[in-house]
């Protein structure tokens, strides 16, 4: 991340500039953050909104968010038609858990979904991340080998330097070389 501005303090940003203190001394004591040691020798620095490109920090500096690729690089943080369209559906049903249960948005999106791919793909299975989505997929190619009689088929290919998740079967099929991927081999 690379500074850019620094914005002017006053009275009421002393007040929250004591409460960012808080807010990270809390952080730093309780708050594993993923890919981190606990304790973290680096304290996280406390966030207050983001917009676009932007981050603003509590102490009012300005920050370009360069780690954005990871979940909102598309379109950038607090995108008005993303905002809108949230709250439009959160005031609607903001979660319906999908065991047993379905609703018109999701039968839409699937729909949508099937009309741009090859018509040998004829399902579609939602998850609510990117780590689950690789975890739903690894349990999905093991369990395909069991259905078809080849129980000992366990063995995944994955990219050399490839990242896919930060929670444990993505990890495993992550590049052992780079990071602590290779805890998870």
């Amino acid at each position: 991340m690379t500074t850019v501005r620094t914005n002017s303090h006053d009275a009421d940003s002393a007040t929250e500039s004591a409460s960012a203190t808080d807010l990270a001394a809390f952080d730093a004591a309780h708050v594993w953050h993923p890919y981190g040691p606990m304790p973290s020798p680096v304290r996280a620095l406390p966030v207050a909104s983001a917009a676009g490109t932007r981050l603003t920090l509590a102490d009012g500096r300005e920050l370009i968010d360069g780690m954005s690729s990871w979940w909102a690089a598309c379109h950038g943080h607090s995108h008005p038609r993303l905002v809108a369209a949230a709250q439009r559906q959160a005031a609607t049903m903001s979660h319906v858990m999908f065991g047993g249960l379905t609703h018109g948005p999701a039968v839409d999106l699937s729909r949508r979904l099937l009309a741009m791919t090859d018509p040998a793909l004829d399902a579609v299975f939602f998850s609510d991340s990117g780590s689950v989505s690789v975890e739903v997929a690894i349990k999905m190619a093991l369990q395909y080998q069991r259905a078809v009689g080849k129980p000992e088929r366990t063995r995944l290919m994955t990219w050399r330097g490839g990242y896919h998740g930060d929670t444990r079967a993505p990890m495993s099929v992550c590049d052992p070389d780079g990071g602590m991927h290779s805890l998870w081999a």
